[in-house]
């Protein structure tokens, strides 16, 4: 009988939860065939049997938290699908454990025979022989009971209270666990529902509020015409689909506009790891998407190097992953800055909220008609978008911040120079 165990997934991955199960008991699976999906709290993977064989236990259930090295499943290498070797063995077995447990049994009543209570062997402790009897009743040890008797002759009623007092001992630790349970859960009048958070959920959770609590986070706005981006886009948007297969969106020039910016304010671009500030040289741009098990950020390696239509593609293929649930850990690490875009949803204002140990997050928001005054004092209606750039103030001050985002601004509303250097 071997086991299927959990195994070393990444560094940064020590544990998951069983998503599910991709085979059942009596399963025949062959060597290097997935058998469960593990959801981590990064990304889902499948992990696979070492061995060939018919599945006889399942030891962890869908749901079930569980750490690297822990058995999850047994398979027989020798057993046949649908269980019948296992059958056969299970109606043996009782027999086999019948005569086990009597021998057992036996040896119990022998061995409760020859030992002796711990309390006869303590010679110095005068204590009346109803009181050793129910010391030796209750497994007390008399050296333990503090006598009442002036005289200190232990009595039955001491011993009585001695076990009293070890068993609210015993049961006072899982108690204060109830307790702490209770007070953690809000009881309703009405009907609820309770759902448990997928792990994904959880790690977002606290490392948004760790971000908030580590990082002293301000945030700083903006709004950019984004006119000329938009005639770009409707001039060459047939064109560019047909040359390259992919179509022209607003991300490509937002990624290349923070590229700009970074190499001009490159703290934006740094992280803080203990005293020191790191200074990135490289720009792995992490672009937020939404999935169905909550926000996760793939990341445009080298965007730099890459030029409209390699952006465009490679953020194609990142987000078609994120909603299959496929990422590898490769491609959810190590980004320098983040973009997020609230817009698709609606959004018109928002605070983005760093992904740490990242410095820096640009937001973008809902594209917006307005009526704006024009430098020669006319009034036009213009597409506006307000963006947001949050950013950690330990190592990067406030007037390095507006003018990152004003760079922004000017590199969108001017976009040519983008589409020169890409």
């Amino acid at each position: 009988m071997n086991e299927i165990k959990i195994p070393e997934l990444a560094e940064s991955i020590t544990e998951g939860t069983i998503a599910e199960w991709l085979v059942k008991k009596g399963d025949k699976v062959e060597k290097g065939d997935p058998v469960v999906e593990l959801e981590t709290d990064k990304i889902n993977v499948e992990v696979n049997s070492d061995f060939a064989g018919v599945i006889t236990e399942i030891v962890s259930e869908e749901g079930d938290d569980v750490e690297v090295g822990d058995v999850i499943a047994k398979i027989d290498e020798n057993g046949e699908a649908g269980g019948d070797t296992t059958e056969e063995e299970s109606k043996e077995e009782p027999k086999e454990e019948s005569s086990k447990e009597k021998a057992s049994i036996e040896d119990k009543d022998e061995s409760s025979k020859k030992e002796e209570p711990k309390d006869d062997s303590t010679n110095d402790v005068v204590a009346s022989p109803a009181a050793r009897k129910r010391a030796r009743e209750l497994n007390i040890d008399l050296g333990e009971v503090s006598p009442r008797d002036p005289l200190g002759r232990v009595r039955p009623e001491d011993v009585d209270a001695a076990a009293k007092s070890k068993n609210e001992k015993k049961e006072s630790k899982p108690a204060k666990k109830e307790e702490t349970k209770k007070s953690e859960k809000t009881e309703f009048d009405k009907p609820v529902e309770r759902i448990k958070m997928s792990r994904r959920r959880q790690t977002i959770a606290k490392r948004l509020v760790e971000a908030q609590e580590t990082a002293a986070m301000l945030t700083t706005f903006n709004e950019v015409d984004l006119t000329e981006v938009m005639k770009i886009r409707s001039e060459r948007k047939e064109k560019f689909i047909e040359k390259h297969g992919v179509k022209l969106g607003f991300m490509s020039f937002f990624t290349k506009a923070v590229v700009g910016a970074l190499k001009e304010f490159p703290l934006l671009n740094a992280e803080i790891q203990g005293n020191e500030i790191v200074k990135k040289n490289f720009y792995d741009i992490g672009i937020a998407v939404s999935a169905e098990d909550g926000l996760v950020v793939p990341v445009v390696r080298d965007a730099d190097k890459l030029d409209f239509a390699g952006i465009e593609r490679k953020i194609g293929e990142l987000g078609k992953k994120a909603q299959e649930n496929n990422l590898g850990l490769d491609e959810i690490q190590g980004g320098s800055f983040s973009i997020t875009n609230g817009g698709t949803f609606g959004s018109m204002l928002s605070t983005p909220i760093l992904n740490a140990p990242q410095v820096g997050i640009l937001g973008m928001h809902n594209i917006q008609k307005r009526a704006m005054v024009m430098p020669d004092d006319s009034i036009e209606v213009r597409p506006m978008m307000y963006i947001a750039l949050s950013y950690d103030h330990r190592i990067v001050d406030g007037s390095e911040a507006v003018r990152f985002l004003v760079r922004i601004k000017q590199l969108l509303e001017d976009p040519y120079d983008l589409l020169l250097e890409g």
